[in-house]
């Protein structure tokens, strides 16, 4: 059976309407029904689905790689230039058996991109935003990308885990017991390890009566909380004006009279403003940070400090760092699984030169 017709018209005012609403992914395939069941009243439901789904990818979605997007056992979608792209399934990279061209991941580029009024070409070849539903994007053309085009999408669950997906419950009640005595902790360990999972988790320990507010460089926390506020960084537009950085955020977040701090991750010199603000009253701040170890998440806090461009000595740098933060945590993928492989309480006994205590080694 052909696919129904739609008129060329309607197929423009179907793009426009919904690639500037939040709320488009769900109000396109709802129209997209509704049009469906007018050409084609005798579909039963799962053939009607079908034509949605088709039509979809095909007008307002990332084309080939819908179906992917769609599937909830795939976490990652690596695409390597032109040919076979490449998911991530219960921890395991594996082919998706599907193959792409280069016109269609540029199409992908394009859609993913546009809606958030970004270009990624030849002048701008390097790329980073978020997709409806939360998922992060990576692009990178070439000449940088030798091979052709490359695209790497990182999937959230819109389910949230609890603290005893990540570790024992004994274990899950003493990071509790940190969040509800409002320590500041840092989630450390390397890419897709689980820490802005784990953050989700500590987050749900949260007092729901209190204002929490978020920075992120791509908004992917999901706190389930009632009174959060959302703020995300801002690449410059194809003319190099309108960047927004993280630290401009976090200084504006102390102004929005927050009491909790949760920041996506600390990798620049926002690393200033929020170890000023932890240790300065904002208790209960949540961030993570790519570290190997505990002491490495010390380590790059201070770097981070010292990039702002702070005249502070080292050793005040060292003693804000660890005046601020309480708690460090490390986290680890194990398989399919994320878990907790190391708790550290942060003290300046003299009987820990590290400034660290482990409670979970």
């Amino acid at each position: 059976m052909s696919a129904p017709a739609i008129d060329p018209v309607a197929a423009g005012v179907i793009r426009q309407r919904f690639l500037d609403d939040e709320r488009r992914e769900l109000d396109a395939r709802a129209l997209l029904a509704a049009i469906v069941a007018d050409e084609a009243p005798l579909l039963d439901v799962a053939e009607a689905t079908r034509w949605v789904d088709h039509l979809h990818a095909a007008l307002v979605g990332l084309g080939p790689l819908d179906p992917l997007m769609r599937d909830p056992a795939v976490t990652d979608i690596l695409v390597n230039g032109s040919g076979p792209v490449w998911v991530e399934r219960a921890g395991q990279l594996v082919p998706s058996g599907l193959d792409v061209d280069s016109e269609q991941i540029a199409l992908i580029i394009e859609r993913a991109f546009h809606r958030n009024g970004l270009s990624v070409d030849r002048a701008h070849p390097i790329g980073d935003t978020r997709l409806v539903g939360g998922a992060r994007i990576s692009a990178i053309l070439p000449p940088l990308a030798v091979d052709g085009a490359h695209v790497a999408i990182r999937k959230f669950s819109p389910a949230r885990l609890g603290l005893g997906a990540f570790t024992s419950e004994v274990i899950a009640d003493r990071l509790r017991s940190y969040v509800r005595a409002r320590a500041n902790i840092v989630v450390f360990g390397p890419t897709g390890s689980g820490k802005t999972s784990l953050v989700n988790a500590l987050a749900s320990e949260i007092d729901p009566t209190q204002r929490v507010v978020t920075i992120e460089d791509a908004a992917e926390l999901q706190l389930g909380l009632p009174h959060v506020v959302r703020l995300e960084g801002r690449p410059d537009n194809g003319d190099g004006a309108g960047r927004v950085e993280l630290r401009q955020l976090v200084r504006a977040a102390l102004r929005l009279r927050p009491d909790r701090l949760i920041v996506g991750e600390v990798r620049g010199p926002e690393a200033l403003d929020m170890v000023w603000a932890m240790a300065t009253g904002h208790d209960g701040s949540l961030s993570t940070c790519h570290a190997k170890t505990a002491a490495d998440v010390l380590a790059r806090l201070e770097t981070f400090v010292m990039l702002a461009g702070t005249d502070l000595p080292l050793e005040a740098v060292r003693a804000q760092v660890r005046a601020a933060v309480d708690v460090v945590i490390g986290v680890r993928r194990d398989g399919a699984r994320r878990r907790v492989v190391s708790v550290h309480e942060v003290t300046a006994d003299a009987a820990h030169p590290s400034g660290l205590r482990d409670v979970v080694p």
